[in-house]
This record gives C-alpha cells, structure tokens and sequence, in this order.
C-alpha cells in the first residue's frame, strides 16, 4: 500500500503581454491561451476567496461586464460551470463557443475599450511541494486533513481533477485503490467543490471519514 502523502501548492502570476480591446479580440486571445492561461483566470478567485463562498466568478465574464458593459454577455459568461468540463481545454472550449455564438447573433463594429482599461492575459505557474504530512490509513488520513493547509486541499482537490485521470480527485483515488472503499470514494468525488468554502470541504471531507470509521467499527 502507498501512503497517501500531502503535498501543498505555490502558485507565480506571468504577464503574457496579450492583451484585448474588444470581445473579439478576447475570443482570440482565449482561442490561443494555454492552460496555465485559462487556468488562471477561471479558477485563481476560488483559492484566493476561499473565507466565502465560491460564486462561480472569471475574469472574463468579470471584464464583459464592468469594462466592456455587455451585461447579456456577462451573465452567460458566468453562468458557464466549470466544475462541468473535466479539463481546462474543455473550459476554454465553453468560453470560446459561448462568445463566437454572441458575436454571430451581434455582428458590426464591436466596442474598443479606452487604454488602461484593456483585459491583460495573465498565466498561473504552478509547483507542488511536499509536506511532513503521511497518511496510512483512514485515521491517520483525518489526523493529516486536519493539518495542512487549504493549499494543500485545494491541490488535492481541485487541481487534481483538472489533470489525467481527468474529473478524478487524489482523495477518493487512493482510497479506492488502495482500501478498495468504493463508499468513502463515492462519496468525496460527489462532493462539488465548488459549492463549499475550503474550510467548509474540509470538515465535509473529515465527517465522511469519521462516518465512515464508524461503521466499519460497529461492523
């Protein structure tokens, strides 16, 4: 069995030096955006409001609306639910049908932002560093979540998901494979992440394994 050991998550912003004036010219930009790009700009607000409650907020859809002032275009922007798509390609690929079919329905001369006020691409380096944090078992498990920081659940949980085995999170993957607990496993991955706040998905994550200590003992 291989234990399941907690790394964290260090995250540097790069200036790209694209940047747009126009909705069009940020369908361009996103059409040739990295991963590290759309990542950046659809999930940075999680990690860095993780005291509140995640609103489903990007910085596209967030530049839409207040600088450009296309309010339609905003509100479809951010109704787009990334916990959807299982990759960041897929995210991107949303964002650009989203705004090819706005600018298909609304052809003619589209609005150029004053300078200053343009949308800068930005991209999110990442690294993972380990910790001193080990978990054997289910207890030890619980012991490990109760210590490491929210970097380190945001790295396990959400950035995991968004690399292959693709929509798989690291939690319920290792006790799956090594515990071959299909209940404790079910039940992480069912958790939208999306909706909890990180302290929040923290104690849910906790109050299914102690549950689930429970039951085996009571077995």
């Amino acid at each position: 069995m291989e234990p399941f050991k907690f790394c964290t998550r260090l995250t540097l912003t790069q200036v790209t030096g694209l940047k747009a004036f126009t909705v069009p010219e940020l369908l361009e930009g996103i059409k040739g955006a990295d991963d590290a790009v759309i990542y950046h700009h659809t999930h940075r607000f999680i990690k860095q409001s993780h005291h509140l409650v995640p609103e489903g907020a990007n910085d596209f859809a967030y530049w839409v609306t207040n600088t450009v002032q296309a309010d339609r275009l905003g509100e479809e922007l951010t109704a787009i639910d990334i916990v959807r798509y299982p990759s960041l390609a897929d995210i991107r690929g949303a964002f650009v049908e989203t705004l090819e079919r706005h600018l298909a329905e609304n052809p003619g001369p589209a609005r150029t932002v004053a300078p200053g006020r343009e949308f800068n691409f930005m991209r999110s380096i990442r690294f993972s560093l380990p910790t001193d944090c080990a978990a054997t078992d289910h207890r030890t498990f619980i012991e490990c979540l109760r210590r490491v920081s929210v970097s380190s659940l945001y790295l396990h949980v959400f950035e995991a998901r968004l690399r292959p085995p693709y929509g798989v999170d690291d939690f319920s993957h290792w006790f799956r494979t090594n515990f071959n607990d299909e209940t404790v496993g079910r039940e992480i991955s069912r958790l939208d992440p999306y909706s909890y706040t990180l302290e929040g998905l923290r104690q849910r994550i906790i109050r299914i394994l102690e549950k689930r200590l429970e039951e085996v003992s009571g077995a």
